[in-house]
């Protein structure tokens, strides 16, 4: 006769087994999807953060004609910056000017020292001439703040000349002003 049967207590054994290694297996599969979710949930915060343009030009741009040369062409320019809706506020000592036109690309340069003069400004240089609205002494575009900016440009512009400048903030998506100079070119011009 054969004595070898499975018993109750070896039977339980093994199905002990089954459970802690199924246990330990759904454990380290449910921790890996926690992780892979909130990963996913980072980069989607970020994205988001990234992708929502924060400052926009509120008003018209306008180039200016500093008579630097007898043929009338641009050499500066002027706008306000503000907040879109709902946008959180830019730190505008982080934000960084790049001027294109068809024969030059340039990073322009913040002149902190020429807040109330801009006639100080050397070319390639940038700066806010005033702030409007609810104005507090940060350097934040906040929500109510316009910051009044004077740009002057490395090369001037000529009639019917085109440019980019592209206004980066340290978060969010860059803020580009494609314009033209017109036909004719006075001493204040309103660049479309």
């Amino acid at each position: 006769m054969n004595d070898e049967a499975f018993t109750g207590l070896e039977a339980a054994i093994v199905l002990i087994a089954f459970v802690v290694v199924a246990a330990v297996f759904s454990y380290v599969m449910l921790g890996a999807g926690f992780f892979t979710s909130q990963k996913s949930q980072e980069v989607v915060h970020t994205s988001v953060e990234q992708a929502s343009a924060s400052i926009e030009v509120r008003g018209d741009v306008y180039g200016y004609d500093n008579k630097t040369s007898a043929t009338g062409e641009i050499d500066g320019l002027q706008f306000n910056l503000a907040l879109t809706a709902g946008g959180s506020p830019v730190d505008i000592n982080k934000t960084v000017m790049t001027y294109a036109t068809a024969d030059t690309v340039q990073v322009l340069t913040r002149d902190l020292d020429a807040k109330d003069d801009d006639s100080k400004l050397a070319k390639g240089e940038w700066t806010v001439i005033k702030k409007v609205g609810n104005n507090d002494a940060d350097n934040l575009v906040e929500r109510g703040e316009q910051f009044v900016v004077n740009v002057k440009l490395p090369q001037t512009l000529k009639a019917n000349e085109h440019f980019n400048l592209e206004v980066k903030p340290a978060a969010g998506a860059a803020l580009g002003l494609k314009r033209t100079a017109p036909p004719q070119i006075d001493a204040a011009n309103l660049l479309y």
